[in-house]
Formats: structure tokens, sequence, C-alpha cells
């Protein structure tokens, strides 16, 4: 009898109780292979997962995005961007809203980082957007929202998280997440004006600027626009290796610090010690899923899944909506990382059997992963929100929230029916 029930059984009972996810993972994951092969081989095996990846090239990029997005916060160029965006939005209503997600998937496209961009955009939006008479439920909800931009548009930490897990190139990755973030921040756009619809709000709006002040105003994201272009642009070329463009990326990002004055070496000292905290804790939890993933390959857990679901559907199509409804559910308990890597050693085995492109799959988990960032009970992004504005009740934000996970929703449909537009710069 297959045991990796019990191993699940177990692995949720420690998550439930609060322990961190890269031990639980690791726990679980080495007392299943020991149960399969034994102590000495699993120890053997733990160690070669610990050791060999961590001298691996290739995972270099992980802190050095980190670092990258780390000096594009300290550099200060959000507000830039949001003041850049507002130039062109201003005489639109519901303008300082569309701004703010357009602004949020600009700041995404340097930083990498959900979760930033959130608490960035937070200081810097929503004093705006309160003096011009927004209510709380639709900023705070265009803020959390255009948060999530950062887990998709690269560069992104969870793309690179999902290419190691999966042996999948991180660069087409990449790519692949440009236009799904694009079609991210129209629809995001859209549900600002739906809200405006619904809720019957009426907002004042500025004379609409000249076509050249417009022009001038967006020299503010000229260094961001570089550095995008420089770190992008590297690695669709073929310039750079996504591994070398993450170094470039940092560097670039550094010169920006430099360029815009906010150099300092105490601030610059705390970006290096906070990436290496975040670096540590991310490696942890990669080798424990590694770990983990080892055991799901030895307990016969993947093709016990896919029996099952063999069983409910044949169909590539099927599969995708039963692992959309489990990333719904999961959401609901996990917040995103520990989704990716509970369940992506799962489902990309099955994927590749039913032929389902992986890079085109890993977008897939991104997006249904960015909706668990808005949906209660653990939202990262509104709890983010909250931290830097306690005076905004939790059902408020998720009560704005539901136009934007409304086209989030059909985003993914949209892409899943023209899974092109996903492919198309790979």
């Amino acid at each position: 009898m297959e045991h990796w029930p019990i191993g699940m059984a177990v692995l949720a009972f420690l998550l439930f109780m609060g322990m961190p996810i890269a031990f639980a993972l690791t726990g679980v994951g080495l007392v299943g292979v020991v149960s399969i092969i034994g102590w000495s081989p699993s120890l053997a095996l733990l160690g070669s997962v610990f050791f060999d990846n961590g001298r691996d090239y290739t995972l270099s990029v992980l802190p050095l995005f980190l670092l990258m997005g780390n000096f594009v916060v300290q550099s200060g160029i959000a507000a830039e961007l949001y003041a850049s965006a507002y130039a062109w939005l201003r005489h639109r209503k519901g303008g300082l809203a569309t701004a703010t997600v357009v602004a949020c998937g600009a700041f995404s496209s340097v930083c990498g980082s959900s979760l930033a961009t959130a608490a960035t955009m937070t200081k810097i939006a929503l004093p705006s957007m309160r003096r011009y008479g927004y209510p709380d439920q639709l900023s705070t909800a265009s803020i959390a929202a255009g948060g999530t931009l950062g887990i998709l548009i690269p560069p992104s930490v969870i793309l690179v998280f999902y290419g190691i897990l999966t042996q999948q190139d991180i660069g087409r990755l990449f790519l692949a997440g440009l236009i799904p973030g694009v079609i991210g921040i129209i629809g995001y756009s859209i549900a600002v004006r739906l809200s405006l619809r619904f809720q019957g709000i009426d907002l004042p709006t500025e004379p609409k600027l000249p076509l050249l002040d417009r022009i001038r105003a967006l020299k503010g994201t000229s260094g961001a626009l570089a550095l995008f272009t420089f770190v992008m642009g590297g690695i669709y070329l073929g310039v750079f290796t996504p591994t070398e463009s993450a170094g470039m990326g940092a560097g670039g990002a550094f010169l920006l610090v430099i360029l815009k004055r906010q150099f300092s070496i105490e601030a610059t000292l705390s970006v290096l010690f906070d990436t290496m905290k975040t670096t540590a804790m991310m490696f942890f939890i990669l080798f424990g899923a590694l770990t983990f993933t080892n055991y799901v390959n030895m307990s016969g857990m993947t093709n016990d899944i896919q029996t099952l679901i063999t069983g409910l559907t044949s169909s590539p199509m099927g599969f995708i909506l039963i692992v959309f409804c489990i990333y719904l559910l999961l959401g609901c308990v996990l917040e995103s990382l520990s989704m990716i890597m509970l369940t992506v050693p799962v489902f990309y085995p099955i994927a590749a059997d039913l032929g389902i492109d992986l890079i085109w799959f890993g977008i897939f988990v991104v997006m249904v992963t960015e909706i668990s960032y808005i949906t209660p009970p653990v939202g990262m992004n509104v709890f983010v929100l909250r931290s830097v504005v306690p005076d905004v009740r939790l059902s408020t934000i998720f009560k704005g929230l539901v136009p934007f996970v409304t086209m989030d929703v059909l985003r993914v449909g949209l892409l899943t029916a023209a899974p092109v537009l996903v492919l198309i710069l790979t």
C-alpha cells in the first residue's frame, strides 16, 4: 500500500501547526525517503540536494534579482513612475487608481516582488487618492491588485523558482510573462472603471495635459525603462544568460541608486543584509522542496495522482480546470510560495505527460497563484497593505477586490484559450 497519503497528512499537520515550510518540506521529504530506501542512502541524497544545489551557478540568479529589486526600491523611482502615469491619465475618471495600476506594473518590471510593490505603492499612491476623495475600497483594491503583477512581470522570483523545480529555461519564462503581464494591467484598468460604475462613484478629474508636458513627464520613467530594456533585451537577444542578466541588473540598479542620489552607506548595507536574509530563507525553502520532490518521485505519488486525474478527465483542458480549482482552494489556506513548492513537483510531470507546454504551464500556475495574493483569508498583498494603513478594515479591501479578481479569472480563461499569447515571444 502506498504511504504517501500519510506523508501528505503529516505535512499538512505541520504547516497547520505553524512549522516553517522549509523545515516541514525537508523533514517530511527526508523521513519519506528513509521509509523507502533506508537511512544511509537517504542522508547521502539529502546532503547532495543541499551541497550540490548550493554550489550551482544557476542559483545565483535568485540573490542577484533580489538584490536588483531591493536597490530599485532604494532608488525611489516608484514615485516618479506614479507621477508619470498620472500625467497621462489625470483627465480620465478614476485616473489616479488607473495610474496606480500602471505604476505597479512598471515598478514590478524592475522589482520582481509583489509584496515590495504593494508596500511601496501604498505609501505613494494612497495619500494622493485619499486627497482627491477616492474611497478606501477602490484605492486599496487597486494597489493590492496592481501589486500582484510583481510575480508575473519579469524579473519574477516565483518564475525563477518554477524554472529551477521544472528545469525550464528561466529566460524563456521571463519572456513568456510579458504579454500576460500587460493584459493584467489592461484588465485591472477595466476593473477600476467597473468599480466606479457599479459603486456609483463620481470622482473629480483634472484638465488634460498638453502632449508635450505628458512626454516630459515620461522623463521620470527613463531609469526604470533603461534598466528593464537592458536586462530583458539582453536575455531576448542572447547577449546575457538569465544568470548574467541578474548580475548586470543588480549593477544597473545600484547605478540607478547613485544617479538618483539615494546612495548612503547605511542604506546600502541594509539592502545587502536584507537580500542575504531573504536569500537564505528562499534557499532553505527551495532545497526543502527538492527534498520533498525526491519523496514524491519515489513514493509513486505522481503516478497515483495522474491515474486519479485520468479517471476524472483524459483531456489537457480538463486537467487545467482541475488544477485551477485546486489552486483556488489552496489559496484559502496557503501563501503563494508554499503553494508553488508543494504543488509544482506533483503537477508538472502530469502536465508534461499530457503534452502541455511547461513554459505555458508555468505562466498559468503563476497567474492562478496571483489570485491567492488578493483573496481571503490569506491574501498576502492585502495584509501587507493593511500593515501600512491599519485604519482600513480587511473587509473593505476584499470587497473592493471583487472586480479585480473577476478580471484575473477572465485573463486565465483568455490565455488558456489562446496559449499563443504566452508563447509568442519565446
